[in-house]
């Protein structure tokens, strides 16, 4: 029986012949081109630590290895032989009849009435046959549990190029896979299934049979190279370069011919990618930083040694965040990145806005460490949507700046680029983003395991380590656990060493194969310690001396009214006519309020808002703005004062004498307060004031407590003393009548909920690396109850993105703008009436999703069935009396202005 040309593998996108047919690509020849591709990323992108990974694992040669992933790459879509995806309702039409119709009514290729309904995804159909087919060809396979067997592990993998991994599927059903899925067909069906296996087989040129079994990271990599393969290989616009004509038979002769064709398209696919060519340059010479004191100092002349005599592995930092933590991390990650012949690097943050702000600095490193082209991408949840136009807008945003001297066009990649889809954002080879892209590679969420992979080339650097929370904590545990596996060196750097510390040391150490002794970090601040990754040894350094800069924190606590408080501590400033303070308000509407009273009472003041309800352009302009003129130079003249929330806590660069927060627990204070600078720093607690509703009670009332009236801290030395006190079990014993029992009260709450919290986290996470005994579905298993609202809860997301638009025009005529008053910027219309996703980015506004309960919004079923708006609301301003913007929802009232959205509950 000769091969079958007529089965199609891609129609999609390719248009119609002279006869007006939809012209479509055997599938035969998008196997070849997937097996064309995967040589050449396992050539040019593969690094050399992820090609032994794979080699050692199958127990082969190196070359054998590349030829063995071109193969199973080439058969991820042979479960598109089957009866329900041949004969699909969209596939390939000629005047409306399907083309490969008359495939049914051949005598091989009839059916029972069951196939056609039968819902196996072609994804797992291949899964279910290559099982048996592996089988037969000697892949190992003598276990009893299947999914210990090498035949099965390669089918599994195969089968999860769609983004998820299907169960194990056990002998008895392997043996005859269409008794269960009648859909696979049998007959002619087989026959072309085991022709197509047979002739990629031969063309690819496979003569060895692996004896290994499937390690976690050899099973990260294979995975990660068949779905970047399938990936590059789908690409529309080059398949129809290389459409065959209806008489190609598909001959051994026609497939030999079109292997090559493949082979040399290939590498003009990968390079579509902006992917190739980057690298880490070799570290300069510790010896310039003899006898200097200090954290960086002392960094920098050790872990070059260390990384040479144990190799890559995790360094973890602790002292008080600085622009000069963040340079000690990353010139650490310089080191491991070239020691471990990295092509890149991920620096995570808490908090969007954090990621916004360290941009600049990440961008200053890479182009002194990195060697060759790279790409850059900003992700966040305000950038997801659409990263190649969020970098774009944040490099016009931050063109002042030099961060480019012509923004975008070196390092932003464009709007069409390829990277611009969020399951392919991270493999660009620099990437700043939230924490977040960390920890959904360990969660069960779809293409959590190309986020393993693409991490498995990088230097991942995560700074404030320990700031999200207990579900945090326990889902960066376990991703630490696998980084180490995987040999992802790692910089975390962290306030002050504790427990939460202490546990992701053991995890890495863990993960790297290492026992579960306790490991513990340094107590003195600054300080560092390393864990080797090849056998999870932990390595003491030498302790820096004493801090490069030391000062004392000054921290008052006030009673009176906020906004009294407020007045009374700048009034001294604009009376010097010099100075610079921040000052913390509770939520977006409170500190827009702030700005407004302020400019009212000071005229001679400069007043600027900032915080996490602006649109992105307008966020990240000010952020911008903010850095240069808050700048321990910057150009800011006269007393001027930045009104914020908890968003600007982490974002470095911006020095004030004098800093005012309302209540918070005492991590987030201290990460306030070390934006005041000098040898006397100040913070002023407005007591009165309200607490933001994410903190937590417990710690708002411990620090509360701690703090009294006022305090003086050493920094660094009594930083992890202070925070270690308010933590402590102990605390409430200290108390008597009802401040104990209230304080007991609030402690006890915080436990269940950290509990809860830690258990969803642990219940949520894929096993750890050594828990999968081969069962690479574990990484995708479904639990009854996690719906996305769950996973989105964990994760930190309940957020929802907001685009407000401004009527304009006479009624009748009316079209809706994203700028007030500029019709050049009127919501554009995409192919089918579709809204551009790329053009909202900079309009986005991330609200909480408790504010926008119940606003259904005025987005139209166009809008609401697009996937990438799944979680945008489009809002319609209408114009008040008083002439404001603003949208009246069933509890609250949004008002848009040039400072942002305030929302307002209705009374």
């Amino acid at each position: 029986m000769p091969l079958e040309s007529r089965l199609w593998g891609k129609a999609a996108g390719l248009g119609k012949d002279a006869r007006g047919a939809d012209h479509r690509h055997p599938l035969i020849c998008h196997l070849l081109d997937t097996a064309a591709v995967a040589e050449v990323v396992w050539d040019e992108l593969l690094t050399v630590h992820q090609r032994s990974t794979v080699a050692e694992a199958l127990q082969v040669s190196d070359d054998q290895a590349r030829t063995l992933a071109a193969f199973w790459a080439g058969l991820h879509d042979i479960g598109k032989i089957s009866v329900p995806f041949q004969l699909h309702r969209n596939g390939p039409k000629h005047g409306g009849k399907l083309l490969t119709q008359p495939l049914s009514g051949e005598p091989g290729y009839v059916f029972g009435a069951g196939a056609v309904q039968d819902r196996q995804s072609h994804e797992a159909a291949a899964h279910w046959w290559l099982v048996g087919i592996f089988k037969e060809i000697g892949y190992p396979s003598s276990s009893r549990r299947p999914q210990s067997q090498l035949s099965h592990a390669v089918a599994q993998l195969l089968g999860g190029h769609g983004g998820r991994f299907h169960p194990v599927v056990y002998d008895k059903d392997s043996r005859c896979p269409a008794a269960r899925h009648p859909g696979m067909g049998v007959g002619s069906w087989e026959e072309q299934r085991r022709l197509h296996f047979d002739e990629v087989r031969r063309v690819v040129g496979v003569r060895s049979v692996p004896q290994g079994r499937m390690t976690p990271g050899a099973g990260v990599v294979l995975t990660g190279l068949v779905t970047l393969s399938d990936w590059l290989a789908s690409i529309e616009e080059e398949i129809r370069t290389r459409l065959r004509d209806e008489a190609w038979a598909g001959t051994p002769d026609d497939l030999d011919s079109y292997w090559q064709i493949a082979r040399e398209a290939a590498p003009r696919l990968l390079q579509r990618t902006d992917l190739l060519g980057t690298g880490f340059a070799r570290p300069p010479e510790p010896s310039e930083c003899a006898g200097k004191p200090g954290l960086g100092a002392s960094m920098a002349r050790q872990v070059p040694y260390l990384v040479a005599e144990h190799g890559p592995g995790m360094v973890v930092v602790t002292a008080p965040p600085s622009e000069d933590r963040t340079e000690a991390a990353l010139r650490a990650a310089a080191v491991l990145g070239h020691a471990a012949g990295a092509r890149g690097l991920f620096y995570a943050l808490p908090t969007g806005s954090a990621a916004d702000s360290h941009m600049a600095q990440v961008h200053a490193f890479a182009e002194q460490a990195l060697t060759g082209p790279w790409r850059s991408l900003l992700l966040h949840s305000s950038s997801r949507l659409k990263p190649a136009e969020a970098a774009e807008q944040w490099a016009h945003a931050n063109a002042a700046g030099g961060v480019s001297p012509e923004p975008g066009e070196e390092w932003a990649p464009t709007a069409n680029s390829w990277l611009n889809s969020h399951h392919r954002a991270l493999l660009a080879a620099l990437g700043t983003g939230t924490v977040d892209e960390l920890l959904q590679a360990v969660m069960p969420v779809k293409f959590n395991v190309m986020r393993l992979f693409a991490l498995s080339g990088k230097v991942v650097v995560v700074d404030e380590a320990h700031a999200r929370g207990a579900w945090g904590h326990e889902l960066m545990l376990r991703f630490l656990e696998w980084a180490a596996a995987l040999r992802i060196p790692v910089v975390l750097a962290a306030t002050a060493a504790d427990n939460s510390v202490d546990a992701m040391l053991a995890a890495y150490r863990h993960g790297a194969g290492g026992d579960r002794e306790p490991v513990m970090q340094p107590r003195r601040s600054p300080g560092w310690s390393f864990v080797d990754a090849q056998s999870g040894g932990g390595h003491l350094p030498q302790q820096p001396a004493d801090a490069a800069r030391a000062s004392t924190l000054s921290v008052e606590v006030v009673d009176g009214t906020p906004y009294g408080e407020i007045e009374a501590a700048l009034a001294p400033i604009v009376a010097a006519g010099n100075g610079r303070a921040a000052v913390y308000r509770a939520t977006p509407a409170e500190a827009i309020r702030t700005f407004h009273q302020l400019r009212k009472d000071f005229p001679g003041l400069n007043v600027t808002p900032i915080h996490e309800q602006m649109r992105n352009k307008d966020r990240w302009r000010r952020l911008a703005v903010c850095r240069g003129a808050f700048a321990p130079n910057g150009g800011v003249s006269g007393p001027s004062v930045l009104v914020t929330t908890s968003m600007l806590e982490h974002v470095r660069g911006l020095h004030f004498d004098l800093v005012l927060s309302g209540p918070a627990p005492l991590a987030a204070l201290l990460a306030r307060a070390v934006q005041s600078v000098g040898d006397r720093s100040r913070l002023v607690v407005l007591r009165a004031d309200n607490a933001s509703e994410l903190d937590d009670a417990a710690l708002v009332r411990r620090t509360d407590l701690l703090l009294g009236t006022g305090r003086t801290v050493a920094l660094p030395d009594e930083l992890p003393l202070v925070l270690d006190e308010v933590y402590a079990d102990e605390f409430a014993d200290r108390l008597e009548g009802l401040a104990a029992r209230e304080l007991q009260q609030l402690d006890n709450q915080r436990t269940v909920r950290e509990r809860k919290a830690s258990g969803t986290a642990r219940w949520l996470a894929v096993p750890e690396p050594g828990e999968l005994d081969g069962d690479l579905g574990l990484l995708s298993r479904d639990h009854t109850g996690m719906e996305p609202e769950l996973l989105s809860s964990v994760l930190g997301e309940d957020v929802v993105q907001v685009v407000c638009l401004y009527e304009y025009g006479r009624p009748g005529n009316r079209v809706y703008l994203l700028e007030d008053g500029v019709p050049e910027r009127r919501l554009e219309r995409g192919p089918k009436g579709r809204p551009v996703p790329g053009q909202l980015v900079p309009y986005l506004i991330p609200v909480p999703k408790r504010l926008v309960e119940g606003v259904e919004g005025d987005a139209n079923s166009v809008w609401r069935g697009m996937a990438a708006l799944k979680n945008v609301l489009r809002l319609n301003l209408k114009k008040s009396e008083d002439g404001r913007w603003v949208y009246t929802g069933p509890k609250h009232r949004f008002c848009m202005s040039e400072h942002g959205l305030m929302i307002d509950e209705l009374p």
